[in-house]
């Protein structure tokens, strides 16, 4: 990474939350660097992380594209543990390893370490992860802080090493047949899952009500 794109790299917030339009916060700034991307397409950056951005690059401040999000308050991911179904697909898409568990077993969130980027609310296949309100009243860098976003990115690098990050953002698209291969997996994955939790609900006794 070249020296405009390192300091723009670090101007961001390290949530990689892939709003931008681009894989992570290093893909965004080697755009911006290489004038291939808008200095205002990070929500969680808010208009204090376009401020920053221009003072870097030289260009004018912009309000934020409305495409790529708006500014709002920093969110964080909570899992329902009664109805997660330990599928392990959201452990993958979260970029800084914030969700812990192992499959078939229930996970949780750190709350320290998640970034509000939404990553996974897409991929949970029961719909069990919901996102509160952490910052109320505070957006953007007000919402987050330089240590946050530090540890944001040390967690995100270490991800990409045990996750094989690089592989799953390649240019390369997968085969017809490995996406296929991979899909079924899945699904079985969660039809058992579901099996089970229904089975488990089944065996439960009947609720009382008191008099």
């Amino acid at each position: 990474m070249d020296g405009l794109a390192a300091r723009i790299n670090d101007a961001l917030p390290q949530t990689q939350c892939t709003r931008c339009g681009y894989p992570d916060c290093a893909g965004y700034a080697q755009a911006v660097a290489g004038g291939e991307a808008g200095i205002n397409q990070c929500p969680p950056g808010g208009a204090e992380g376009i401020e920053r951005l221009a003072q870097l690059t030289g260009r004018a401040a912009l309000p934020l594209d409305a495409q790529f999000g708006t500014e709002g308050p920093r969110a964080m991911a909570v899992i329902d543990e009664a109805w997660c179904i330990g599928c392990t697909l959201c452990l993958d898409a979260c970029p800084t390893d914030a969700i812990v568990g192992i499959n078939k077993r229930m996970h949780t969130v750190i709350e320290a370490h998640c970034t509000g980027c939404e990553l996974c609310i897409p991929v949970c296949p029961v719909d069990c992860i919901s996102l509160e309100v952490e910052t109320p009243g505070l957006s953007g860098w007000q919402a987050w802080s330089t240590e946050q976003a530090a540890s944001a990115r040390r967690r995100y690098e270490v991800h990409g090493r045990h996750r094989n990050t690089d592989a799953r953002l390649a240019d390369k698209a997968p085969e017809p047949e490995a996406l296929q291969d991979a899909g079924a997996r899945k699904r079985a994955i969660v039809e058992a899952a579901l099996a089970r939790a229904r089975a488990a609900s089944q065996q439960r006794p009947p609720a009382t009500t008191k008099p």
